[in-house]
């Protein structure tokens, strides 16, 4: 049996011997990102649970699966049948302990293989940090410092967030990575805003060469971006969600192992849309 297989078969055994937990969610989401030049769909499956032990420690664990499909102008430069296709297997596990009122900490592993088609051990990387919260009146401030690749490459990046709930309905974000205002006008609707610095990266199967000098060995994405998104609760369990925005400083780009760029794809900035539907328990 591969590395490919045996992983996913790890992750199912995962799911099966956690669904007795405190709280689960599966999610399914389809996006579509067109630009001039390529075109990147991307399917998502995401399954994560929760525990919590009194009330100060929750556990939550996240398992997500992306297949990401690239379709290049027929004047661009790649693949001779001009589609690309990516996969992206991803375990986060979460951990937040409360000290007291005023004070928590928050502790993030994060295990990714990243690969084109053929999932070998040098695919997988480690992501993850630390952040300590503090709490006052509505508010929580977050400063932290994270190993992660929002821009591309694997970076040790310091994090941090304002946080506050305004009233019953509305709460607002600002941040880095990430920043969002969320409202609901009743249990069943949510609106939420958000603007997030992500990236990511995918070893090749095979080197490939640009010109005499020049060979890449990864596949690499960052931008800005900036989204809409409405969720809808059908019923007591189960939401659908609909999601419109634009990304901003986009780079695709080809690098070496040590993340200098090599080629630019030149994607120009562009919208996204999203459609997902989850059941959550």
């Amino acid at each position: 049996m591969n590395l490919k297989y045996f992983t996913t078969l790890i992750c199912m055994i995962s799911i099966l011997k956690t669904t007795a937990q405190n709280g689960y969610s599966l999610e399914l989401n389809i996006k579509t990102i067109p630009t001039e030049l390529i075109t990147k769909n991307e399917t998502a499956i995401d399954f994560s649970f929760y525990k919590k032990t009194g009330t100060k420690n929750t556990l939550t664990n996240s398992i997500n699966y992306k297949n990401s499909g690239l379709k290049y102008g027929l004047d661009n430069y790649y693949s001779l049948n001009n589609t690309n296709s990516l996969n992206r297997l991803e375990n986060n596990l979460e951990y937040a302990h409360l000290f007291n009122k005023k004070i928590g900490l928050n502790i993030e592993f994060t295990t990714v293989a990243a690969f084109e088609n053929n999932l070998g051990i040098s695919d997988v990387t480690i992501f993850g940090g630390g952040e300590i919260q503090y709490f006052y009146n509505k508010n929580s401030i977050r400063l932290g410092a994270k190993r992660m690749s929002a821009f591309g490459k694997t970076e040790v990046l310091p994090t941090i967030a304002f946080k506050s709930i305004v009233n019953a309905n509305t709460a607002i974000e600002i941040g880095f990575p990430n920043s969002s205002l969320q409202y609901s006008n009743n249990e069943r609707n949510t609106f939420s805003l958000t603007n997030t610095f992500d990236g990511e990266f995918y070893n090749l199967d095979q080197m490939r060469t640009i010109n005499s000098t020049l060979n890449a060995s990864k596949m690499s994405f960052s931008q800005i971006t900036t989204a809409l998104k409405y969720e809808r609760n059908i019923d007591y369990n189960w939401f659908m969600s609909f999601q419109g925005g634009y990304q901003s400083n986009k780079k695709y780009t080809l690098t070496n192992n040590r993340g200098t760029t090599q080629f630019n794809f030149n994607a120009n900035d562009g919208y996204l849309f999203n459609i997902g539907i989850k059941y959550k328990q």
